[in-house]
């Protein structure tokens, strides 16, 4: 993003605001002496100051607007300046609605000129996506003020402006403001009144209908909800049995999205996301957040642990935000925590749009990520980056930068990720719930359609299901490998592997580097398209060892997506290997994976006078026969009449307590 000086003319595009609409409409403004009818407060009213920091646009117009409906004075926005190739504000001037001269238009009658040129105002700059802050701060007026008239001036008269908030407060400066005073209410400080589930008509009673269905009707149905001192509903979280089974079996890596979250959204959801053994998106759990303090994120992630039996993910996805890095940290210390590389190359446009050499930049930054296979290779692609192109001070790149090791494919590749290396749309929330939620969706009419989305992305897994047991793919080469694991993988993640041994063949000669009994290091040699519809050629380290037969390749597809590259392949074959070695089969992408997977296999010596543990030994082996039979209707009959007679006989037995 290209700075702008303060007295600079704008760099962008820029829409002059300071027009008839945001003046006081036709009315004449009649000035007071403040003794009749003026707002009184136990402190004056805080100022706007150099510094100050909103999370959006519409804060920190609102928190200007208080201030000015407190001192008496009108507000418009005087001018705008936009991103390039886009309709997001970049910076905005605020204004003193007397700021200026009005303009003679035509022959109309000239109505009382109420603008006095006054010099007021706040300049605010969109540092980063979501942080605004004031850079430029002009607080004498040259006409006088009276809060008793302030109801005349046009943003005032919009109750939207002023009331949203004073229902919110502010917090400024990590200093607190209590007990200021507009028309008589008082403004409790920013951390209190955010501190509050935002709900719309409707909504609180919507969750405890639905809290109350899923009670009655789903006994492994969990929920916690978070209330605050004064009574008010803060954090919600909830998973339904669905959820807590399929993280029992896809726990390994989670990805915890937040995008509803942002205020372009009417809901503050939240998700836990998982990926099952056909590659689809499973949801492992939901929640509501008062708002993105790192104190909200520490009791969701607490809440969803011990959902989950206190077992933390191998791996967890998050985006890029601090507040839910330092509660990652302090809840999962031992997980493997990665930033989703798709979430921050969508900001690239935007934090780099204005450069003046955008698009050189953008392909040094991509070719940085993708294309470096080392920690070496990185640190070298980005420096020439820096250096070439003089960015070395831009705060989102640094930001970044410091980050590097959460979110470079090179720093993480010894990291097992299970496909989900990034989050890319199909994996997201928002293609689990598609058709069912949009921006403008209430949470009352999300929850009525809730179920409806579980169902259809329960069925579309079954649906995957049936036709991995009941259907063999169409093999494409004449390669072993693929007709092994085509009797193996489930029909969607062999589709996957199939690619890369299609590709087996754009990779030649395999020479041997370098010995150190029992590894041998080999170059194999890609031909790959590169940019402009070239061929490029690329050179990848594999290690062999034969006595182990091990295989380890420089790229580490195997650990981001669980099953051996092109390369790895080539040199197996080279070496005469037939059948793929079973350490490179994962369980979890085999069509009969909730059959032979026994949930935590390291818990069958449980202590039998611990009821808890006998719940959780019982779940585990009863939600194998419930996976079974959901297959077909044949195993769904079968699997009732055991789970029938099994009921049958345990209540048979007399209790010796």
């Amino acid at each position: 993003m290209e700075e702008v000086s303060l007295n600079s003319e704008p760099v962008f595009e820029m829409e002059d605001e300071g027009g008839e609409s945001e003046m006081e409409g036709d009315c004449t403004i009649m000035e007071s002496d403040g003794q009749n009818g003026e707002i009184h407060g136990s402190k004056e009213p805080v100022p706007p100051a150099v510094g100050m920091e909103f999370e959006s646009y519409d804060e920190a117009y609102k928190f200007y607007n208080c201030y000015a409906k407190e001192l008496g004075f009108g507000v418009r926005v005087k001018n705008s300046w936009f991103k390039k190739r886009g309709k997001e504000k970049y910076i905005v001037v605020l204004c003193c609605s007397r700021e200026g001269f009005k303009r003679e238009r035509g022959a109309k009658r000239s109505r009382p000129e109420t603008r006095t040129g006054c010099p007021a105002m706040i300049r605010i700059k969109l540092m980063d996506s979501t942080v605004w802050r004031v850079i430029e701060v002009r607080l004498d007026h040259n006409h006088s003020n009276s809060p008793a008239s302030a109801r005349f001036y046009k943003s005032h008269r919009a109750k939207r402006n002023s009331q949203l908030y004073c229902d919110s407060g502010i917090a400024l400066d990590g200093r607190e403001y209590e007990n200021l005073v507009v028309d008589g209410r008082y403004l409790k400080n920013y951390a209190d009144q955010c501190n509050r589930l935002k709900l719309k008509e409707g909504d609180a009673q919507a969750i405890y209908n639905y809290f109350s269905h899923m009670q009655l009707t789903n006994p492994s149905f969990f929920y916690l909800i978070d209330v605050s001192d004064e009574g008010c509903l803060r954090n919600v979280f909830w998973a339904d049995a669905r959820s807590r089974a399929a993280y029992v079996y896809f726990g390994d890596v989670v990805a915890f999205d937040t995008m509803y979250l942002t205020k372009k959204y009417d809901i503050p959801f939240v998700s836990f996301l998982g990926v099952n053994h056909h590659g689809q998106t499973v949801l492992l759990g939901c929640g509501l957040l008062a708002n993105d303090e790192v104190e909200s994120f520490i009791w969701l992630f607490k809440a969803w642990l011990t959902c989950m039996s206190e077992r933390s993910p191998y791996a967890l996805i998050t985006d890029q935000p601090r507040n839910v890095q330092k509660a990652v940290a302090e809840v999962f210390p031992r997980t493997n925590h990665r930033l989703c590389l798709w979430n921050i190359m969508q900001k690239v446009p935007v934090k780099l749009g204005g450069l003046p050499e955008y698009e050189a930049i953008k392909s040094a930054f991509n070719k940085a990520i993708y294309k470096s296979l080392t920690v070496d290779e990185f640190e070298t692609a980005w420096e020439d980056m820096i250096q070439r192109y003089g960015v070395g001070d831009h705060e989102w790149l640094q930001a970044l930068y410091e980050d590097r090791q959460r979110w470079v494919p090179t720093f993480l590749k010894d990291n097992f990720f299970a496909g989900m290396s990034t989050i890319q749309p199909s994996e997201s929330i928002n293609s689990f719930f598609e058709g069912y939620i949009h921006k403008d969706t209430s949470l009352k009419e999300f929850l009525g359609k809730y179920e409806l989305a579980l169902q259809k992305n329960h069925q579309k897994e079954a649906k995957a299901d049936y036709e991995s047991r009941n259907s063999s793919p169409m093999l494409k080469t004449r390669c072993y490998f693929e007709l092994q694991l085509s009797k193996v993988y489930t029909k969607e993640i062999f589709k996957k592997f199939q690619c890369e041994v299609e590709h087996v063949y754009s990779c030649f000669n395999i020479t041997q580097v370098h010995v150190d009994r029992p590894i041998i290091t080999y170059i194999v040699k890609e031909r790959s398209e590169g940019e402009q519809n070239s061929w490029e050629i690329r050179d990848f380290e594999v290690l062999y060892n034969a006595a182990e037969m091990d295989v380890h390749c420089i790229c580490g597809w195997f650990n981001f997506k669980g099953y051996l590259c092109r390369h790895a392949l080539s040199v197996l074959n080279y070496n005469g290997v037939e059948e793929i070695p079973p350490q490179f089969i994962l369980s979890r992408w085999r069509k009969d994976f909730k059959c032979i997977y026994v949930p935590y296999h390291d818990s069958d010596n449980i202590d039998v006078n611990n009821p808890v543990q006998r719940y959780d030994q019982l779940y585990k082996h009863a939600l194998q026969i419930v996976e079974e039979g959901v297959i077909s209707q044949e195993r769904y009959k079968v699997a009732l009449q055991v789970l029938e007679e099994s009921l049958n006989k345990v209540r048979l037995i007399e209790d010796h307590v």
